[in-house]
């Protein structure tokens, strides 16, 4: 099965013949994370990620907890998920997703992003759709990970409002750590394991396609919904370590206090038993 098997399926489901065929894919983020290792779905397409041809259509799995299903029916789409869920480490519920729609154009020349539309591809090959894949899966992780700096930043206002209005803190620190946690672990998921600023490696042996993949980039807005995510976990640890640095400051006060008054009952007790020749 290959991209002309691809382009057949799709022309066969379209309702007017004389309509471009076209392709349904969904992108499924079902947890933190997925193991792939010894998966066997089908023909082996690609290995980074694990790609496979099932039925007339493409499974791509990425790591960072995304699955990408192109060109399957719906009862086959269930079918792949049920099998990859033993392997889903963190599991999400519900599961974030994107969905897009690939359409055959007449020649390269022509491959474009219609706002809002298809993605028009001169064909329905391997590369063109790992290349689909892998803008879609960025794009499903970020709205993810934005999501949760939201909540994060939800948490932080009345922080932040306390103690403009009355000039005081949180009463303890545990809630501010689990700030720079949930933060930490955002900016390691996009730093680390979902590495939205690294092209995918199909374009290092297909660097004819950079041009379509940049297209994709701009389409799900890549780069910017990074640099604003990165912003914005900027903005959520320097608060966090802010408040946190005012705690620990109001807390070494009052130990210094207390040590003080400790002092000074010593030397009260000293000289009272100095008054009264009590030892």
């Amino acid at each position: 099965m290959n991209a002309d098997h691809l382009a057949a399926s799709a022309a066969a489901a379209t309702p007017k013949q004389d309509a471009a065929p076209t392709l349904r894919i969904r992108a499924l983020m079902l947890g933190d994370r997925i193991n792939a290792s010894g998966l066997e779905l089908g023909t082996l397409v690609s290995s980074t990620p694990a790609a496979f041809r099932v039925h007339a259509g493409l499974v791509v799995i990425f790591r960072y907890g995304v699955v990408v299903l192109i060109g399957l029916l719906p009862s086959e789409e269930k079918v792949v998920i049920d099998s990859l869920k033993p392997r889903v480490i963190g599991e999400l519920s519900p599961s974030e997703e994107e969905t897009a729609q690939a359409q055959l154009c007449k020649d390269e020349n022509a491959e474009a992003i219609q706002p809002g539309g298809p993605i028009c591809l001169a064909k329905f090959s391997d590369d063109r759709l790992l290349l689909i894949a892998d803008a879609l899966a960025k794009s499903t992780s970020l709205a993810r990970d934005e999501r949760r700096v939201a909540a994060v930043f939800d948490v932080i206002e009345p922080f932040a409002r306390m103690l403009a209005e009355q000039g005081r803190t949180p009463p303890g620190r545990k809630g501010i750590l689990q700030l720079i946690g949930n933060a930490l672990l955002v900016q390691q998921r996009v730093a680390g394991r979902v590495a939205v600023a690294e092209k995918p490696d199909v374009l290092w042996e297909k660097p004819e396609l950079d041009r379509l993949y940049s297209r994709l980039e701009d389409e799900y807005e890549l780069k910017e919904r990074l640099d604003t995510l990165e912003r914005k976990l900027a903005a959520v640890s320097e608060t966090a370590n802010a408040l946190t640095d005012i705690i620990d400051t109001r807390r070494s006060l009052r130990l210094e206090i207390a040590v003080v008054v400790l002092i000074v009952i010593e030397v009260v007790i000293s000289c009272y038993q100095i008054l009264t020749g009590t030892h």
